[in-house]
């Protein structure tokens, strides 16, 4: 069994759609029930905890979703979707500033999946319409993040 934040799977292979984009996918188990892991996705406090120095977050379908990463670009989306402690999906994409990745805002689509299991949440990503010279980034750039979201609501204690 993996241990928590381990990736159980890691692809993001040929396009879907479009010879010009593609998709990255990552599932991972957390220490944490649904519930608590929603929360690092909806309030802008928990976003911080992971991902970025600072965060707007209006967590309902049309809602901002704005992460600042902190010397590392703004992420600027919309909230698409929201179904409480199983899936959220937000359109994802970089401010344009000098050294960002070349996405626009809101351009690609980001799907969270939480399925409970026991305990722990198996957490799904999948981020789809992404260039494709920016899908190796942005592979690194969850692999890196999602552990770090995993550590974090795994030290919640939600009792």
């Amino acid at each position: 069994m993996a241990r928590t934040g381990e990736a159980i799977v890691e692809k993001g292979d040929p396009p879907v759609t479009d010879a010009d984009t593609t998709v990255v996918e990552q599932t991972l188990r957390i220490g944490a029930r649904p519930e608590t892991v929603w929360r690092y996705w909806t309030e802008p406090e928990r976003m911080c905890d992971w991902w970025g120095a600072t965060a707007e977050l209006d967590p309902r379908p049309g809602g901002v979703c704005v992460v600042d990463i902190g010397g590392g670009g703004v992420m600027r989306g919309e909230y698409v979707e929201l179904v409480p402690y199983e899936r959220i999906v937000f359109s994802f994409g970089w401010d344009p500033t000098e050294g960002a990745p070349a996405v626009a805002p809101g351009s690609t689509r980001v799907e969270v999946t939480l399925t409970p299991d026991g305990d722990d949440t198996i957490l799904a990503l999948r981020h789809s319409g992404l260039p494709a010279a920016e899908r190796d980034m942005h592979q690194a750039g969850w692999g890196h993040f999602l552990p770090v979201l995993a550590a974090a609501a795994s030290s919640v204690n939600d009792d």
